[in-house]
């Protein structure tokens, strides 16, 4: 009986027609794998690029950026959108907690009072309101009227001029020689000479209890008249163990009296100030406490924000606290600390009539935040509120592509008002460059892009 025809014939002949078989198979897994390659050529069409040169032009690739998570933005319209470049990299993110602070004054030390030595009437008035002044300078001219000054500068000179007499008295008698008149005579002249040198020396103090000075006093001995006037003179600045970069400077912070007023012993004339250094006064809770002490016992650094309109410096970077208060009001519950805030003038000028006014960064009632720091955070990227953009539960931000832009999803750990901590999880990496302005709008114009409605509230951060 023969063989089939469809069945080779046994021997040699077989093993060939088996190697055969199995060449072709190999020949068509090998077309199939590489049809990528072949088949555009088939179709008329230009081949694509090899793995290596599509990974070349595009290294974020693998991160599975679409047509529908990309939008391209010209030159142009990145100006258009403040698009700010930032690149990533990892950090240390302190984080802190946000609390409210006034600048005020030091207590005892950043007001000096000026007040009235002697009672008198006011003749003039030689500073105005809101001066700066120089240690020394003239400020007030008064009139003196206090009754019992005037008893007291008489019965000095009556004092002086009786001490004169009997001077002139024992050096008449000693001139006469001996024999002439008699030792008693003398004796009894040089003991009223004692006793007047003790009644000057006691209204001369009486009258420096009264508020004049030895030159005033040296003044009344050596002319003979009494004191009319007294000038009052801006002091001397003696501040020391501060952090004042620049000189003490007085300004006229108050000044509560006319031309003409009679005022009395010790009442203000005028109220300096000098603001080369101040006070932040924060305000916390109990709870606080123990942090806020932790802080000041580390010495670690809290950074203050002044809350004014924009257009001016207004972050501290680093403050100490100085100390804490020892009690907590009773009303609002809060505990008072303390910073000390270095100042600085802004604005120095002087008028044609010669007079000075300054302007000084800080000043008492501004309004400030404090950062107090709390833990830190390692190995985090960090970017500014206006890199990320919200929308429900998602976060993204715009990873830069050449001339395009690529939606990138991330995971948010940790926010505040300034800045976004986000998770080192393989969405970012180190030297990616992102859109530190702009995203939003970025967002916008790809959601346009895809033909799907604006939310006008999203990518918002509250």
């Amino acid at each position: 009986m023969s063989s089939p025809t469809n069945v080779p014939p046994r021997g040699t002949s077989h093993w060939w027609w088996v190697a055969a078989m199995l060449l072709v198979i190999v020949i068509s897994v090998a077309a199939w794998a590489t049809r990528g390659r072949w088949m555009p050529y088939v179709a008329g069409e230009s081949p694509p690029e090899s793995g290596a040169a599509a990974e070349h032009e595009d290294p974020h690739a693998a991160h599975g950026a679409d047509e529908g998570s990309s939008i391209q933005i010209s030159a142009t319209g990145l100006k258009n959108i403040g698009f700010r470049p930032i690149t990533v990299a990892l950090q240390t993110f302190q984080r802190t907690e946000t609390l409210p602070a006034i600048v005020v004054e030091q207590p005892g030390r950043t007001q000096t009072h000026i007040t009235a030595p002697l009672t008198g009437v006011i003749k003039s008035i030689d500073v105005v309101e809101g001066e700066a002044i120089d240690p020394g300078s003239k400020m007030f001219e008064l009139r003196l009227t206090h009754e019992e000054l005037v008893t007291s500068q008489r019965d000095y000179l009556k004092t002086a001029e009786s001490l004169e007499i009997v001077n002139r008295e024992i050096a008449r008698l000693k001139s006469l020689g001996e024999g002439v008149i008699a030792g008693k005579r003398i004796l009894e002249q040089e003991y009223e000479k004692t006793k007047l040198e003790a009644s000057l020396r006691a209204d001369e103090q009486a009258l420096l209890l009264h508020g004049l000075n030895e030159e005033q006093v040296a003044n009344i001995l050596e002319t003979k008249q009494l004191l009319q006037g007294l000038t009052v003179q801006a002091p001397i600045a003696t501040h020391a163990g501060d952090s004042c970069s620049g000189d003490h400077v007085y300004h006229v912070q108050r000044l509560p009296v006319s031309v003409g007023e009679q005022v009395e012993v010790g009442q203000d004339l005028a109220i300096l100030a000098d603001h080369c250094e101040l006070f932040v006064e924060g305000r916390a809770f109990e709870d606080d406490a123990p942090r806020l002490r932790q802080t000041a016992r580390e010495g670690r650094k809290i950074a203050a924000n002044l809350l004014v309109g924009e257009g001016e410096p207004t972050a501290i970077p680093s403050l100490e606290v100085l100390y804490l208060a020892d009690q907590v009001d009773p009303e609002s519950r809060a505990l008072r600390f303390f910073l000390k805030l270095p100042n600085e003038i802004v604005l120095d000028k002087k008028t044609p009539e010669g007079r000075r006014f300054i302007e000084w960064r800080f000043k008492p009632g501004q309004r400030m935040e404090l950062s107090v720091p709390i833990d830190e955070l390692p190995e985090r990227i960090v970017l500014p509120v206006e890199a990320v953009v919200e929308e429900g539960g998602e976060r993204y931000v715009y990873r830069q592509n050449g001339d395009h832009f690529e939606r990138v999803p991330i995971h948010v750990e940790f926010a505040d008002r300034n800045s976004v901590v986000v998770a080192n999880d393989g969405a970012l990496f180190p030297g990616d460059v992102v859109a530190g302005q702009g995203a939003y709008q970025m967002h916008l114009a790809l959601k346009n892009k895809a033909g799907s409605g604006i939310d006008p509230h999203a990518g918002h951060n509250h």
